[in-house]
């Protein structure tokens, strides 16, 4: 018996040092989702995730690979923050949500690694749809450090699938413009399937395993990180974080990899979750983990704009026919037309002035069009060489801006290097100093820099409209293409599509019906919608349409996913500022589809359908009443539903 307090003495050190080797836990608010963080024997870092019973990553590693230190292995945890709560509330005027909420739990892991080595701290949030994790490299230097490799991995459980964007290579396609982000996604892969051009997989990354969805993406993205991806072997569907290719920087010294002086905190690593696709179209984690802005909104609002270079080409940016196209907008109440390429030669300073002015007439912004320039692209189209130094930018947007010009589409940028995320932020910033709209397209993806810089309107950052003008292939893949959208690329940021066209598409056959075209003018986000169609195809169209897309409110207040699956059809309800509910859906399959919607969850007793009539080019429409309506829509058909 006197041997028994010496025992359990002895087994309190033994207790002690298993309790020290407890993976870490850190909950969301709700107790649905949990992270749990864990060390192995060879020092490594890893993190897993799941939502109450279901695996959604198995464990995967952490970590970052300095040029003068490794920290992906050899690391012991030091410390353990308590879990604290996060509350943030704020305001967007260019996304799904205008008022957004967040609520996560928050917990800073810190790691030791070998003497002399920076400290690395990796912070966890986890909310009710998701879980966000960044690095911290503390401590203070002038000596600027180098990232040359990120260890994370997304490790998916066996059998998962994926919904994924192939990543371009770098300076092919169009003029060496690539990557633009402008593919094809390809659907319900196995995941682990390496990529189809061999460059990886780009973000937002969707994936369906154990009965739920998963979205991995990157958001808050500073000047001092480049924009990754996933990479191209995902070996037991264990997918990596991949840096840009050599050639995606502004200059041939400029910075592709990531530097900076310490402390230096990194993207967050998003992680959207759901035991349904609801959260994945509905959550704003990507604003949520981005920086506020630094700067009041502006002036300028989002809207609804007109554009004829889509359906027309370059031989129309002239006087004449943008002169039409302001009257166009102007009569269906949009706010804003697009004049593109070739503006600076084929209309010239003087007379944009003459527009622009004209415009402010009818109550209509002129946006212009700029090449974004460097050694990066070989693009012909102007204006060029005026955008790329700072002191002549600020000098151009000056001019334009004292022109009566609201905003600027800038195009074909070349990758996601380190110098490329710091000219996007330059430009934004610079727009933001004279108060100028902007939309980038040929470009990458938002990463919440709408949050950040509330005069970003858009990004393109998808194989839009455009392409179907290109070749019959796309043209063909446009419908499960547009399905696929709103649970992968428009589920992260405004994204510009340019939707819309009843008429024809030269020398291409349309296969979507005109109903499905219409959906997507609710079905897509973007701050500025730009359509594509023309003043003759929308007057051929019949009034109550017409009468449709006038009242379309210029932006959202609220997002809900009625039903879907990707690449199959899509049904979204989006609210307007003054609370009522638009419902848009879409069949992209080749048989009927019947769906139901119910109103009643919405807050709707009444409203007006419009579906497709006798052909798949001629409307119907109906009044509906009650909490279910039962839409039966052809194959590659869409509906609308108005308050």
């Amino acid at each position: 018996m006197r041997l028994f307090p010496l025992l359990c003495l002895l087994a309190l050190p033994l207790a002690a040092a298993q309790a020290a080797q407890q993976p870490i836990r850190i909950s969301s608010p709700d107790g649905a989702v949990l992270v749990t963080v864990d060390v192995t024997a060879q020092g490594q870092p890893t993190y897993a995730v799941r939502y109450r019973q279901a695996e959604l990553l198995r464990p995967s590693h952490l970590g970052l690979r300095l040029a003068n230190a490794d920290l992906t292995q050899g690391l012991k945890l030091t410390k353990a923050d308590k879990q604290t709560a996060v509350a943030d509330d704020y305001q967007l005027v260019t996304d799904k949500r205008a008022n957004c909420r967040y609520r996560a739990n928050r917990r800073v892991l810190h790691f030791a690694g070998a003497a002399g080595a920076p400290q690395l701290s990796v912070v966890f949030q986890v909310s009710n749809d998701g879980v966000a994790f960044q690095y911290v490299l503390e401590g203070s230097s002038q000596e600027v450090q180098h990232i040359t490799a990120e260890s994370t991995t997304f490790h998916l459980p066996a059998g998962a699938k994926g919904w994924l964007h192939p990543h371009a290579k770098a300076q092919t396609g169009f003029a060496n413009t690539q990557p633009s982000y402008e593919e094809n996604y390809q659907r319900g892969i196995a995941a682990g399937t390496p990529s189809t051009i061999g460059q990886g997989w780009s973000f937002p990354a969707l994936f369906q395993t154990n009965g739920h969805w998963v979205l991995l993406t990157e958001a808050g993205m500073g000047r001092n990180y480049a924009g990754t991806h996933l990479a191209h072997e995902s070996p037991d569907a264990e997918y990596a974080v991949a840096f840009p290719q050599p050639p995606e920087k502004t200059t041939p010294d400029a910075a592709l990899l990531p530097e900076s002086r310490l402390p230096w905190r990194t993207p967050w690593r998003v992680v959207v979750v759901g035991n349904s696709l609801a959260p994945i179209v509905e959550s704003t984690l990507t604003t949520d983990l981005s920086a506020p802005a630094k700067t009041p909104l502006l002036t300028e609002a989002p809207g609804k704009s007109s554009w004829s270079w889509v359906l027309m080409g370059d031989q129309n940016t002239t006087y004449d026919v943008q002169r039409r196209f302001i009257d166009y907008a102007a009569s269906l109440g949009w706010h804003y037309c697009l004049v593109d390429a070739l503006w600076d030669k084929q209309i010239g300073y003087d007379k944009t002035q003459e527009l622009a002015q004209y415009a402010r007439s009818k109550n209509v912004g002129l946006l212009v069009w700029y090449n974004s320039n460097g050694h990066w692209n070989q693009a012909p189209q102007t204006p060029t060489n005026v955008l790329f130094e700072p002191e002549s930018r600020r000098k151009e947007f000056a001019r334009i801006k004292q022109m009566g010009v609201a905003g600027v589409k800038i195009d074909f940028f070349g990758g996601d290097g380190q110098s490329f995320m710091n000219y996007y932020q330059d430009i934004l910033t610079d727009a933001t100093q004279v108060g100028l709209l902007v939309n980038f397209h040929g470009a990458t993806l938002p990463r919440g820099w709408n949050r950040t810089y509330p005069n970003l309107m858009t990004m393109e950052a998808v194989k839009g409209f455009e392409f179907l003008t290109f070749d019959q292939r796309n043209t063909d893949q446009e419908p499960t293409h547009c399905a696929t959208l709103p649970f992968t690329r428009n589920a992260v940021g405004p994204m510009d599509f340019t939707p819309m066209a009843f008429s024809e598409i030269r020398g291409k056959e349309r296969r979507t019906s005109n109903a499905f075209e219409l959906a997507l003018s609710v079905l897509f986000q973007s701050g500025i919608q730009h359509y594509a169609e023309v003043p003759e195809g929308m007057a051929a169209q019949p009034a109550y349409v017409q009468d449709f897309v006038k009242k379309l409110p210029p932006r959202w207040a609220d997002v809900k996913l009625v039903d879907g699956f990707p690449g199959e059809y899509a049904v979204l309800a989006r609210q307007a500022p003054g609370g009522a509910w638009y419902v848009a859906g879409i069949n992209a399959t080749d048989a009927p589809k019947t769906i139901q919607v119910d109103l009643g969850k919405l807050g709707l007793k009444s409203g007006t359908l419009i579906t497709d009539g006798d052909t798949n080019r001629s409307f119907s429409t109906r009044a509906v009443a009650g909490n279910t309506v039962s839409v039966t829509l052809p194959a590659r058909g869409g509906f609308v539903v108005q308050p």
